[in-house]
């Protein structure tokens, strides 16, 4: 392979915020850093991290400006708008998706399509139910509530084609293999998603704080987090923006602080400063992931989570933080109450969150790569 490299692309549902998904990108460039990085929409000035990569856009990006912001709203576009890509000159496609840059499509022989999949289309597949009670679009819920019905099994039909045509499928967690075996009926091998645990520097006398952080929509269930610590009267610090706000705000008792800046969200520095210090971090969404919650430990947090989803993958319980079953209030209270009894070492927490450090991320991608491109 060093003799005769192959040309790499990488493809990203879209670039439009920072978050988990766009670390990923970030971290494939690093393995790749001569693969061009084709996506649906790119908002630059969202993503200073991606300034001087080579993005390349779909003809989404031609769309009116108010328009591209709701590109969501336009799942078929983007399916057309990925599949009319010509990447006939690369050997290697890599897609980072939770939606449709999984639909492009190899054009030549001897192309070999990887797949890093977050999950299978959660509106489509495994939450379309949470979905439909609410789409998490506002004023438009009515609107999207009467259209899935009649939108969402045509796409769900494309979406399961275009996963039969992937060649290797990588899930970001176990959880994620188990979805992509159970909607595409195809196997996959685990590489959970890179972390930056150099960022965070644990220190060993703990502040009296709790954190959580996140997108604050329906599914995140932040509402939760907050509710518990109102009921038990602990200070939290919560992190993020979003639709909920509002409501979280109006949930939340004296102890209870929320950091935004002026963009709407948190510097990534006040959280790492936050985490380097908090007592625990309350993790109340099932998630594909969590790169948030490994973030935690990595800064000597122990972490309260629902034991679902991706949290399984990184919370052993009794050791690096507390499971709970049901996702309300006071089983999230009970858990906290049950952490408190227990004594968690910050620098054993680090170690524990040092297997999902990014060069190993690194290390296994450039691998599965390596065992599939044929010369």
């Amino acid at each position: 392979m060093a003799n005769n490299p192959p040309k790499i692309a990488i493809v990203a549902d879209w670039l439009t915020n920072m978050g988990g998904a766009e670390r990923v990108v970030l971290a494939l460039h690093e393995a790749f850093p001569d693969a061009p990085i084709y996506t649906s929409t790119f908002v630059p000035e969202n993503l200073p991290e991606f300034a001087g990569l080579d993005v390349r856009t779909t003809n989404l990006q031609n769309l009116p400006g108010p328009l591209r912001r709701l590109h969501k709203f336009f799942p078929s576009q983007r399916v057309h708008a990925f599949r009319d890509l010509d990447l006939s000159e690369y050997d290697i496609i890599i897609s980072s998706s939770s939606a449709e840059a999984k639909q492009v499509r190899k054009t030549r022989p001897g192309q070999v399509h990887i797949c890093y999949c977050h999950t299978p289309i959660r509106y489509y597949w495994s939450h379309y139910d949470d979905y439909r009670r609410d789409p998490g679009f506002g004023r438009l819920n009515w609107l999207v509530r009467f259209a899935m019905p009649f939108a969402i099994p045509p796409l769900k039909k494309a979406d399961y084609e275009a996963a039969q045509n992937v060649d290797v499928f990588i899930a970001n967690s176990t959880e994620v293999q188990q979805r992509i075996k159970k909607y595409y009926d195809r196997n996959s091998i685990v590489i959970h998603p890179p972390v930056d645990i150099s960022r965070f520097t644990p220190a060993r006398v703990r502040d009296n704080y709790y954190v959580t952080a996140g997108r604050q929509v329906p599914y995140k269930r932040i509402d939760l987090a907050v509710g518990a610590a109102t009921e038990l009267g602990i200070p939290l610090k919560v992190f993020g923006n979003g639709s909920e706000h509002e409501r979280i705000v109006k949930l939340a008792g004296p102890t209870v602080e929320f950091y935004t800046d002026r963009t709407g969200d948190a510097s990534d520095q006040a959280l790492t400063d936050a985490l380097n210090h908090a007592k625990g971090f309350i993790f109340p969404s099932e998630e594909d992931f969590g790169i948030v919650a490994v973030e935690a430990l990595a800064a000597g947090a122990p972490v309260i989570a629902l034991s679902r989803g991706g949290s399984k993958d990184i919370v052993e319980d009794g050791v690096s933080g507390v499971l709970f079953r049901d996702q309300n209030p006071d089983s999230i209270a009970n858990a906290i109450r049950y952490a408190e009894s227990l004594t968690f070492l910050p620098g054993t927490l680090r170690r524990k969150a040092k297997r999902f450090d990014k060069s190993l991320f690194i290390t296994k991608i450039r691998k599965v790569v390596a065992d599939n491109y044929k010369k």
